[in-house]
């Protein structure tokens, strides 16, 4: 399987959480955000807004962490 391409993190929330192995990385680390009602509206942002983002609710050693899983995909 080739590795999941951010490319430079433009990709959406919703291509990430259409890919099995990104969407795995999401559940384990946010599932219980992911069942908020607005993740929904969350998915057209790109990885790099999301990360701007979170950054007002989450640790920013969280949001690298994930950020480097997800590259490692």
């Amino acid at each position: 399987m080739k590795n999941l391409d951010l490319r430079n993190k433009t990709i959406t929330v919703g291509e990430l959480l259409d890919d099995p192995r990104s969407k795995a990385v999401f559940q384990r680390r946010f599932g219980k955000l992911l069942r908020h009602p607005m993740a929904g509206a969350a998915r057209v942002l790109t990885l790099r807004q999301l990360s701007e983002m979170a950054a007002v609710y989450l640790p920013q050693k969280t949001i690298q962490d994930t950020l480097k899983e997800l590259e490692e995909l």
